[in-house]
């Protein structure tokens, strides 16, 4: 396909990855002709992904039959349906990882959202998980929570790709490189190497403008109706820099580490009187990664301009929050209740998932 516009976006250095995954994708061809015709060269996965897909179709009803004969539980049911997805699907990406040396190619499975605040047990799971996928191009994600960032640092000190999600805040964001700096200098004290190891750090955008909007009218501020998400953004990536060209991280890339790359998430609109691909053509820039629906991606194909944008006017992103700021607007307390919110509602996924399984289950009893 000639004048592809979402393969045109790797012209200025960011890669694509869906947020989308079934069986029907791999199965029907699609995935493979999304990766040769769009280059999209990464897929992450959540629970309600995952709910979506057990549900609305019967793609998993001979697996589910099977593993609940063997007396299993269904969150079991559940992480060895995904496991399996999430190998083949890293299968499909297994050329991109190595043609990239390591750098993209990858695939996302998930911690179960109900140990978003458990450290030890965000680390086990993280553990179990990352050995039964056994494939180096996955990564598990972690969320940016407190109790998370111990569990980040210490499993990037195991050797374990990460990605890191649920991340809203500019000051947690700040937390989450120093853990992934934190875990690669242990590693190295324990003469490990650290050349393998990959992290994204997953920034969920348009959720900020979804409360933060309704706030701007009352303040004289309304001109910067769905500019707060993506100043944001901007700044986090001058974070991104500052961080990746310091002398602390320097030494570790003298050893081979690689950079933590900022992920866009959360990218579709949610306000219909903003463009839909608002959130993709604002981002584009070197050394990051979007992921995005195939709605998303198939309306940036149509229509959408890629541009050299994410360095655009940093003065005026940093004008936009100083502004917040200024009229009591404190954007670390939305980004906390976003974070709150966000762990509910992936649990609220969960929940429905194994409420899905256990249907399936009861459904092919005869």
């Amino acid at each position: 396909m000639q004048n592809n516009k979402v393969k045109s976006i790797q012209d200025f250095g960011q890669s694509i990855w869906l947020d989308f995954f079934d069986r029907k994708i791999m199965d029907s061809g699609e995935l493979k002709k999304l990766i040769d015709e769009d280059g999209v060269s990464g897929v992450t996965s959540n629970p309600s992904i995952f709910e979506k897909a057990i549900n609305s179709s019967s793609d998993y009803d001979e697996d589910i039959a099977t593993l609940s004969g063997q007396k299993n539980s269904n969150e079991v049911i559940f992480f060895s349906l995904a496991v399996k997805d999430i190998k083949r699907a890293a299968d499909f990406f297994k050329a991109v990882y190595e043609k990239t040396n390591g750098d993209d190619g990858f695939v996302s499975l998930e911690v179960s959202p109900h140990l978003a605040n458990d450290t030890d047990g965000t680390i086990k799971q993280a553990r179990e998980l990352w050995k039964v996928v056994d494939r180096k191009n996955v990564m598990i994600k972690i969320p940016a929570t407190v109790e998370g960032l111990p569990a980040i640092r210490k499993c990037i000190s195991e050797g374990i790709n990460i990605n890191i999600t649920l991340l809203f805040g500019l000051p947690r964001y700040e937390e989450v490189v120093d853990a992934y700096l934190s875990g690669l200098e242990d590693r190295v004290t324990a003469n490990q190497p650290i050349n393998q190891i990959a992290s994204v750090a997953s920034f969920f955008l348009s959720r900020i403008d979804v409360l933060t909007d309704p706030l701007l009218k009352g303040s004289g501020l309304y001109d910067l109706k769905g500019e707060v998400a993506i100043a944001s953004a901007k700044k986090a990536y001058e974070i991104y820099k500052n961080t990746f060209g310091s002398d602390r991280f320097k030494k570790l890339e003298a050893k081979g580490a690689k950079r933590e790359r900022v992920l866009w998430a959360s990218t579709s609109s949610k306000d219909p009187s903003f463009s839909d691909v608002k959130y993709v053509e604002a981002l584009i820039g070197d050394e990051t990664i979007n992921t995005i629906p195939i709605e998303t991606l198939k309306a940036f194909n149509d229509h959408g301009q890629a541009g050299n944008n994410l360095e655009n006017d940093m003065d005026n992103a940093t004008s936009v929050l100083a502004q917040l700021n200024a009229q009591g607007i404190d954007i670390n307390i939305i980004t906390q209740k976003l974070e709150d919110e966000g762990i509910e509602k992936f649990n609220k996924a969960y929940d429905e998932l194994m409420k899905a399984i256990e249907k399936k289950k009861n459904t092919k009893k005869i």
